[in-house]
């Protein structure tokens, strides 16, 4: 009787490192998409077309509660290069860059050092820097044929054909493929034609993405190497059409996701395998780390967040998979969510601001355009009129009954048990992470003195975040019995929960500024940037003549890059766009403001002269 190949694997790695047990090992191969949900045949959607990867489907296993950590590249991509969580590690904001702790590496560079060959075709984007070696190639050119002979690889080919800005890209009319009279529209979106073309050329460019995946696959078996190798499929986020990507909802986190296990590799697959089978586990984009070192034989380090779903190390799932939104390219938010296997819950710690934040970029789709034109005309019902709104502090939403997710039943009387657990949950994994997106960028910056955030976040000399996290939680609650206690949040010791406090203060509106006018007006002297901007703007709204131009003036000075840092400047020039009639009289301050700043920001540099032209008008 042959004995299994995990077997033998595993009893020579007790004599030796897994780079010296030799040439039989198993290929990994990655095919992924950008900006598409599970719109494919082989998801049940009738109005796509998607025959390669269906065919895919056809002989692996299917994951029908997949999600992305972020409903956005970045982000989403820091998540899976590196096992954490990025609100642990202080990479959750659009385009950062903060450095990976001593001691820590991307995955890739444990399976070369095992003795793959790893390469990335092409996209990286990643919001932390690692000093060492992660791929041997990672380019357009980038291939796994080039690697040594009887060298095992682990490639990665990425799509971005169905990015989001395609969708606006016109195809002619020779290539159009789906009828925009067929489109599904979501009750979110109203039904116009712009919408429609929208959504059917999104459906469009998931055609050309099966075919250029397709191609990825007809390599390997061409090559012979298709028994050797396992196959993972999979989309960064949900679609590029908007209220999709960039929320993280269901419909912003929620990926297609397939893994193909060759039959001389079954020891390694998943145990729920079955050829063409589903799976309803909650597979999240922190899992991909453990899961290919699992996969390579490698025990996953003890700081990866995620689980392994298969490999020799696979371990059984979780009941909850969570979500995040940070600061979105130039706009500042913080939200956190939490998808069960029918249920999605999200807490707004800025319930002040509306979803729909103008971002030049999102609003560069015709289908952002015309939805808000339509709801500035009163043109739009409810469900449609939901994302040009103020948030509330929480939502929860029934994806059986309710998939577009337009019901919020957090006031519902028969959903108070699954809310209660939903909410617990959000709050256990905050605190196991220690999630340190509860800092303001600026914040987390500061405090991690140039090291990495991630051990700043574990440090509680550095980081209180029992008592941080406490004060996000009653600053945005948007309970009026808690205004006595948001007040007196400003005269904490503690920078961050005087920013919270301030913030609660915007929050409750007219009756925050009344409850807390002192401690706002001291407010503007605070050493921290933050904690300054956030009662300047507040001030601005509801002060005095004299309160308002003190406000204006501190608004400006911390937008100021010759003086602030890119953080504060992108912080305080969001106030200033809320009070955008204020200043009006002094465009001509705005417009000196220096675009360059003296302490660059890497990545993030670009978003201070982004706000500057919302602002000023491009070219002005």
């Amino acid at each position: 009787m042959a004995i299994p190949p995990r077997i033998v694997l595993l009893g020579f790695l007790a004599l030796a490192p897994l780079s010296l047990v030799g040439s039989d090992r198993p290929n990994i191969l990655w095919i992924t998409s950008e900006d598409n949900g599970p719109h494919l045949g082989c998801y049940g959607d009738e109005y796509a077309n998607s025959p390669h990867l269906d065919a895919l489907a056809a002989k692996s296993l299917r994951y029908t509660r997949a999600s992305s950590s972020a409903p956005v590249c970045a982000p989403a991509r820091t998540t899976v290069i590196s096992g954490i969580y990025p609100p642990a590690s202080g990479s959750e904001n659009m385009r950062s860059l903060v450095p990976l702790p001593d001691g820590m590496k991307f995955f890739p560079a444990y399976l070369r050092e095992a003795g793959w060959y790893c390469t990335n075709n092409s996209k990286e984007d990643y919001n932390l820097s690692f000093e060492g070696k992660t791929w041997d190639e990672s380019s357009r050119q980038a291939h796994w044929k080039n690697r040594g002979e009887g060298q095992p690889f682990f490639a990665v080919f990425n799509s971005t054909i169905s990015h989001e800005s395609k969708i606006r890209d016109a195809i002619p009319p020779e290539r159009q493929i789906h009828d925009p009279a067929g489109v599904r529209v979501p009750a979110y979106h109203p039904d116009t034609p712009e919408v429609r073309r929208d959504w059917a050329q999104y459906y469009d460019r998931i055609t050309m993405m099966d075919e250029e995946l397709g191609e990825r696959l007809r390599e390997v078996e061409e090559a012979g190497l298709a028994e050797d190798t396992i196959v993972l499929y999979w989309g960064d986020h949900g679609s590029g059409m908007p209220r999709s990507k960039r929320w993280p909802y269901n419909s912003g986190l929620h990926v297609p996701f397939i893994l193909h296990v060759p039959e001389k590799w079954t020891d390694l697959a998943p145990k729920e395998y079955a050829v063409g089978g589903e799976s309803a586990r909650l597979v999240s984009f922190l899992d991909l780390a453990p899961t290919m070192l699992s996969l390579a034989g490698l025990e996953p380090k003890p700081w990866m967040q995620g689980r392994a779903f298969a490999g020799t190390f696979e371990v059984e799932g979780d009941k909850f998979s969570h979500g995040f939104r940070g600061r979105m390219d130039e706009r500042v938010d913080l939200v956190r969510s939490v998808l069960g296997e029918r249920y999605v819950y999200l807490r707004h710690y800025m319930p002040h601001r509306i979803y729909g934040q103008y971002i030049d970029f999102m609003f560069q789709t015709p289908t952002t355009r015309v939805w808000r034109e339509l709801f500035d005309a009163g043109r739009l019902n409810d469900a449609q009129s939901h994302f040009w709104r103020e948030k509330p502090a929480e939502e929860l939403y029934d994806l059986e009954t309710d998939p577009d997710e337009v019901i919020n039943l957090v006031d519902s009387p028969e959903h108070a048990e699954i809310l209660a657990e939903m909410r617990a949950a959000h709050e256990s994994w905050t605190r196991e992470v220690r999630d340190i997106g509860f800092l303001p960028e600026a914040e987390i910056h500061k405090r991690s003195g140039g090291g990495a955030p991630y051990d700043m976040g574990q440090d509680p000399e550095r980081y209180d975040f029992d008592t941080v996290f406490a004060a996000a939680q009653r600053a945005t609650s948007r309970e009026p019995a808690d205004l006595p206690a948001i007040v007196e949040m400003l005269t904490s010791k503690d920078g961050a929960v005087r920013y919270w406090g301030a913030t609660g203060l915007l929050v409750h509106g007219r009756s925050g500024y009344e409850a807390g006018r002192e401690a706002l007006l001291s407010a503007l002297d605070d050493e921290s940037g933050p904690v300054s901007v956030v009662a300047a703007e507040s001030l601005g709204r509801y002060g005095d003549p004299g309160e308002v131009e003190k406000a204006l003036d501190l608004l400006l000075a911390r937008a100021d890059l010759a003086r602030a840092s890119v953080y504060e400047s992108i912080l305080a020039l969001n106030a200033v766009e809320h009070l955008r009639e204020l200043f009006e009289p002094r465009l001509d301050e705005i417009r000196a403001l220096p675009r360059k700043p003296l302490s660059p920001a890497p990545r993030a540099d670009g978003y201070v002269p982004r706000l500057l032209d919302d602002l000023v008008g491009k070219g002005e």
